[in-house]
């Protein structure tokens, strides 16, 4: 492997770990209400058309980083889908959501 293709799968390693935070966070709340499904449909899409390219291309670099990308993206597309409404807590409890005395409609 050249030294170019290396520098390639290490900009490509921390770029995907930026998805991990969120994942992580993701799992750890169970919430995912305030993650935004459109983000998320587009960063899949758009992640699967460049493991495409970098197939057609032969780049491993690219493959690589749209593999784990798409990984993390696909899983943050499952939290939102599963946890996208709750309000359930880490531990199994519930969040109770008080709203101001003047947003309350009778």
């Amino acid at each position: 492997m050249e030294l170019i293709e290396i520098l390639g799968m290490v900009a490509g390693s921390i770029s995907a770990i930026t998805f991990l935070p969120q994942v992580i966070k993701t799992w750890r709340t169970k919430s995912a209400a305030d993650i935004s499904l459109l983000m998320f449909t587009f960063a899949t899409i758009s992640v699967i058309l460049w493991l495409v390219y970098g197939i057609v291309k032969k780049s491993v670099p690219i493959i690589y980083t749209n593999s784990l990308v798409l990984v993390f993206s696909v899983i943050m597309l499952y939290f939102k889908f599963r946890y996208g409404k709750s309000h359930t807590t880490a531990t199994g409890g519930t969040v109770k959501v008080v709203l101001p005395k003047e947003q309350v409609t009778s």
